[in-house]
């Protein structure tokens, strides 16, 4: 019940999405952009969904410690969630249409990596120094959130194992939400409210905007600040949402994987937002 399309390496190219290209340098299997769509008859509006995919995060030149890098193949639940979220509303009869955006690569240390100090090109025209080729996430996301822009949805939510430090500060129970319109970060809290799925709202301050400027592009993918990272990665991705359009942002870091029972989880991946998607779209009222 879902429309579906895969651009191949060729297409991305084409339509100039630097920021998946950059992170795909240095990895040998070629990148993919899935884009979905779910189109019911008299639709209430149009929601836009964002998954992060990184198959394997090695961190490229900023290479993680073998410690962290074990769990790397859990980098990507975001488009994972998205992709399972919208399997189901054909059968459910959601009301509104819904797009889903997946950009998916691995990010690896190959011969052809981006490097520290890269300048790369986003698919809405912005530039970003590379500071840190493990800040991958908020590269791919750049370019998924840009497309969907695109198409002027009614509103836009992207989902991503973004950042360690949600659950540094809430535990791995809790996906931390930010958004850029406090009606529809309400209606994504409340969403998880009734699916049973537990974020915790966190402010995007513009004083920290500031942090993200760079000398020689529209901003940095990342600081050299290890305070609020979280807060610091959503305002780099709402760089890449249209003026006009709410959109928030959840990072399932913590909770997208349980390292062993515990509750209704069971070890591996959770799954976690696909609930709260659902509730969110089949509940969805214009922001």
């Amino acid at each position: 019940g879902l429309a579906c399309e895969v651009w191949d390496a060729g297409r991305i190219r084409a339509e100039r999405l630097g920021g998946l290209l950059g992170v795909n340098r240095g990895s040998a299997q070629p990148p993919r952009m899935v884009t979905l769509a779910y189109e019911p008859d008299q639709p209430r509006g149009t929601v836009a969904l964002v998954g992060k995919g990184v198959t394997f995060d090695s961190g490229g030149l900023t290479l993680k410690p073998n410690p962290m890098m074990l769990e790397m193949k859990i980098d990507m639940p975001g488009a994972a969630a998205v992709l399972g979220a919208m399997s189901t509303l054909p059968a459910l009869d959601c009301p509104v249409r819904v797009v889903g955006w997946l950009p998916l690569t691995d990010n690896m240390a190959g011969g052809d990596a981006t490097r520290l100090g890269d300048v790369l090109r986003t698919g809405n025209g912005k530039t970003v120094e590379v500071r840190n080729t493990d800040a991958e996430g908020r590269l791919i996301l750049a370019d998924g959130l840009a497309l969907a822009s695109e198409g002027r949805p009614d509103a836009v939510v992207d989902v991503a194992t973004l950042t360690d430090t949600v659950p540094m500060a809430v535990g791995r129970r809790y996906a931390g939400l930010m958004g850029s319109h406090d009606g529809w970060v309400a209606q994504v809290r409340n969403a998880a409210g009734r699916a049973g799925e537990a974020v915790w709202t966190l402010p995007l301050p513009d004083a920290l905007r500031p942090q993200l400027e760079s000398k020689v592009a529209d901003l940095v993918n990342a600081t050299g600040n290890r305070y609020g990272q979280s807060v610091l990665a959503a305002l780099s991705l709402r760089e890449f949402v249209a003026d006009g359009i709410p959109w928030a942002h959840l990072d399932i870091a913590g909770p997208a994987f349980c390292d062993g029972d515990d509750g209704e989880w069971v070890a591996g991946a959770t799954g976690f937002g696909v609930r709260t998607l659902v509730e969110l779209l089949c509940g969805y009222r214009p922001p």
